[in-house]
């Protein structure tokens, strides 16, 4: 194995996020498949008799969630507005919190910086993957404080598709082909997926997925998302492609029977922890207290999407979340500790 800097030491992270401000819209759970969760016993009344103070997000009138690209952006708007709106409306009737106290939500160019707006305090709350996560924590960039449930379940898979028609039989054959990754910084989307390749393929994957893998016996493109990876795969740009498995499994993209049309699984990861949400450091421990309450406390029909009604095309990905630390992700530390990934990778 390489010999480089550990996944735990300290890093830099890279620049900026794209703005969604003004993403618009369309009870109580106790169970882990609705929008709450058992642990929320307290509820927010006794974060708001904690808290004292006015809460202050990033120092303005504002709280600043960071999405991260891992879904296409078009659905984006409709998906999400309706977290947007309840955040806004919660905090400012269960919290004492700035007057004309906004929510606005801004899509990161990818993980890395969502991590970085967190860590200089320009973002408060951010859903990422969780490598990204843990690396953020692991460098006092962000803290890890709910988990999500997507698609039914806590865990989920990662794969490496080949189109139908392809002569790729196993991870060896990959060498000299071109694979797609979705993001430096994914679970599902590249840091499985090297792991294999080099553990169960015995390939060498270079200084991948840091550096321009010159050194890997394979060419390696990376296609800025999940669904962007299936893409380069369905146009002849990729011998194959790494991705979350959502992507063959949902709506997400192509439908399965699309997906099943235009490609096969050639290796699967399952039992990846589904990914966090996470808050900057920077924010008070009442303020982090007031965004986990309110997550943990939301109705179902958050996840809904604009229209309101679940089982419709503008669902969220995620239905339910529960508490979490960094801990959480500690099999996803062990891979990337495997690979020799490390803080270098934002260098």
């Amino acid at each position: 194995m390489r010999d480089r800097r550990t996944f735990l030491k300290g890093m830099g992270v890279l620049a900026g996020a794209g703005s969604l401000a003004g993403c618009t819209s369309g009870s109580s759970t106790d169970t882990p498949g609705g929008g709450g969760s058992t642990d929320a016993s307290d509820g927010g009344s006794t974060a708001t008799e904690a808290a004292g103070d006015t809460l202050s997000f990033g120092g303005d009138r504002e709280v600043n969630m960071g999405l991260s690209p891992s879904v296409p952006q078009q659905n984006l708007y409709v998906q999400y507005g309706p977290i947007r709106d309840y955040l806004e409306t919660h905090l400012d009737e269960e919290y004492d919190v700035p007057q004309g106290l906004s929510v606005d939500m801004n899509i990161g160019t990818n993980y890395s910086t969502v991590i970085q707006a967190l860590g200089e305090g320009t973002a408060d709350i951010a859903e990422t993957g969780p490598f990204a996560a843990a690396l953020g924590v692991n460098t006092d960039n962000a803290e890890v404080i709910l988990q999500r449930k997507g698609y039914g379940s806590w865990t989920y898979k990662s794969i490496i598709a080949v189109p139908n028609d392809s002569d790729i039989e196993s991870l060896s054959d990959l060498s000299g082909k071109t694979v797609a990754f979705s993001d430096q910084l994914s679970t599902s989307g590249c840091l499985y997926p090297l792991y294999s390749i080099s553990s169960e393929g015995d390939l060498d994957v270079g200084e991948l997925p840091e550096g321009n893998g010159s050194q890997a016996e394979f060419e390696a493109r990376f296609a800025g998302g999940h669904v962007q990876s299936y893409t380069l795969l369905n146009e002849g740009r990729a011998d194959a492609a790494a991705m979350g498995a959502f992507v063959r499994d949902t709506k997400t993209g192509p439908t399965p029977d699309e997906f099943e049309n235009t490609a096969r699984t050639l290796h699967e990861d399952s039992g990846l922890p589904r990914a966090p949400i996470v808050v900057s450091p920077e924010l008070s421990d009442d303020a982090k207290e007031a965004l986990r309450q309110s997550f943990l406390n939301a109705p179902d029909r958050i996840y809904y999407g604009a229209d309101g009604e679940d089982g419709t095309d503008d669902d969220l990905w995620f239905s339910a979340v529960r508490e979490a630390d960094v801990d959480t992700y500690q099999s996803v530390i062990d891979v990337a500790d495997e690979l020799g990934v490390g803080p270098d990778i934002f260098e």
